[in-house]
């Protein structure tokens, strides 16, 4: 029984997924994928809950009712890792396959929405949660294009950016606002900040395991920078 239930959880890990794939990749072996994937499981599943919370968030500032918070921390939740598995062409998403995602960012609406009082004082934790998120969807990401095409530049940024800020921005659009993105912060360009790290460190013969976590902490480090010291990019003055 126990065998049977973790030749489950394997079938639905994309890492495991993706590895019968790039074992015929000549620039990846099977050891750069399979010491990672259990960690990335994890954090995967933090950055989605993270990610729900601040939807949850947006969504009550917006006086949205309980079904709208849920819909929109969902959204928020899995919408950038959706519509990267759809661009790349992994069928079904795997926030559809897997129904953990899912369980994840509809706890978190729920639970948001009988705690947001009480909770509410602490929006810079949450804020530090998002970067911690931020960070491990775009190496999520970037890992996910590294696997199918090995050490491509050009897809491994625009799969990590697109996982890590996907959600935020369907967030802000769905409820009518000018994505944080845009116009606030360094939030993209800590992603992209952390693949250049990545693939660095990937180019330099690192392991993938090792290559993930600090790239990882640069992300979020960067992004919790940026928050309390307002970095922003330049803008047009009008």
């Amino acid at each position: 029984m126990l065998c049977a239930i973790t030749d489950n959880f394997k079938s639905l890990n994309p890492f495991l997924r993706w590895a019968s794939t790039c074992s015929r990749h000549p620039m990846i072996s099977m050891s750069d994928i399979l010491p990672v994937q259990h960690l990335m499981q994890i954090l995967d599943l933090f950055g989605t809950m993270a990610f729900a919370v601040t939807g949850a968030f947006k969504a009550i500032e917006h006086k949205s009712d309980i079904v709208g918070i849920v819909i929109l921390a969902t959204i928020t939740g899995v919408a950038g890792g959706v519509i990267r598995d759809l661009v790349f062409g992994s069928m079904p998403p795997l926030a559809i396959v897997n129904p953990l995602y899912i369980i994840i960012t509809v706890v978190a609406g729920v639970a948001i929405f009988f705690l947001y009082r009480a909770l509410k004082k602490h929006w810079n934790l949450f804020l530090k949660f998002d970067a911690i998120g931020l960070g491990v969807f775009t190496i999520i990401g970037a890992t996910f294009a590294y696997n199918i095409f090995g050490l491509n530049f050009l897809t491994m940024a625009f799969a990590g950016v697109l996982t890590a800020v996907g959600g935020g921005i369907l967030r802000d659009v769905f409820v009518n606002e000018v994505p944080i993105v845009f116009v606030k912060e360094l939030y993209a360009s800590a992603s992209f900040i952390g693949v250049v790290i990545f693939f660095v460190l990937l180019s330099v013969g690192l392991d993938l395991n090792i290559a993930a976590i600090p790239s990882i902490v640069a992300t979020t480090a960067v992004r919790l920078l940026a928050i309390k010291y307002n970095w922003n990019l330049p803008s047009v003055k009008i």
